[in-house]
């Protein structure tokens, strides 16, 4: 799959402090990616440089396999959508009429009104006043706004911020159907991996305007892997031969017939398993300990350790 976007050593900084740093982000064509951070990691700011509204303190950025340039911005957002920050609309006026507005602005025919509305479920409502909509049927008709004119790609900015969980899992339905429903490419961003897990294909994962890694979900998951628990009916015995072998192993105080063990690969488990017996130590069992990848996400980010 082609990337539609890419960002090249992309920099942002204020007053010399950098926010965006040396960002090399590629997002492939057809995914619903992830862009995770804790607030204040360079998410939004992020967004806007790829929308051209902030100017690059360095580096490029490429949508739709063209760099962003003055020339060519215009036409290059006519096939993007965005929602950036909170939704945008006149309460006082129906989501049918908001949508009419910006379908005005966009030059876009009044008949993807009815489409748009279609999507995002709010058809129904479609004639009621946006002041009596709830904080998700909000950011629903936010979503449709940038969805009018058919765009290739949705920049969406923390689009489950502040909703309750069934209005989370609403917004991750129609999210995650946007490339199937739409064509769209979407991006969306989060400071909560456990919000977006269940809609995204590929995540990028940003802290100190720096990416700590990007790839899926599934390569994610690889880092996964914490200790392991070996049960054993000797566990002075097993201590020292795994000193023997070199592996460290630590005593948990109220299970006294188990041992703490670092990750180790599965052949060289296997092998270790095989010297214990064979030394006379009677292993009873063994327990993989796994991290959530909300785990990691926090572990990262807390540390801003990078993932190779």
């Amino acid at each position: 799959m082609k990337p539609v976007i890419e960002t090249h050593a992309l920099c942002k900084s204020y007053h010399g402090r950098p926010v965006v740093d040396h960002l090399n982000l590629t997002v492939p064509e057809g995914c619903v990616y992830g862009f995770l951070g804790p607030n204040g990691a360079g998410k939004s700011t992020t967004m806007k440089m790829l929308l051209g509204l902030v100017h690059p303190t360095g580096g490029s950025v490429e949508l739709l396999g063209h760099t962003l340039n003055e020339a060519n911005r215009i036409a290059l957002l006519r096939q993007t959508g965005s929602l950036i920050e909170s939704p945008s609309g006149y309460l006082h006026l129906t989501a049918r009429e908001n949508l009419s507005i910006v379908a005005n602005l966009k030059d876009v025919d009044r008949k993807d009104i009815s489409r748009v509305l279609e999507i995002v479920h709010l058809t129904k409502d479609a004639d009621r006043k946006v002041g009596q909509y709830s904080l998700g049927m909000k950011q629903r008709l936010g979503i449709a706004m940038a969805l009018l004119g058919s765009p290739k790609l949705l920049i969406l900015d923390e689009p489950t911020n502040g909703l309750d969980p069934a209005g989370i899992q609403e917004m991750r339905s129609l999210i995650a159907s946007m490339p199937q429903t739409t064509g769209a490419t979407v991006l969306i961003s989060s400071h909560l991996l456990g919000e977006i897990e269940q809609m995204v294909d590929q995540v990028g994962i940003l802290n100190h305007g720096k990416l700590l890694f990007e790839g899926s979900l599934q390569q994610l998951q690889k880092h996964s892997r914490g200790g392991i628990l070996l049960r054993v009916l000797d566990a002075l015995k097993a201590a020292a031969v795994l000193q023997q072998q070199g592996v460290k192993a630590t005593a948990p105080a109220d299970q006294p017939d188990t041992l703490q063990l670092p990750p180790l690969p599965d052949e060289a488990l296997a092998a270790l398993v095989c010297t214990l017996a064979e030394s006379g130590v009677g292993v009873v069992g063994l327990t993989a300990q796994t991290k959530s990848l909300e785990d990691i996400f926090l572990s990262l980010t807390q540390t801003s350790g990078e993932v190779a």
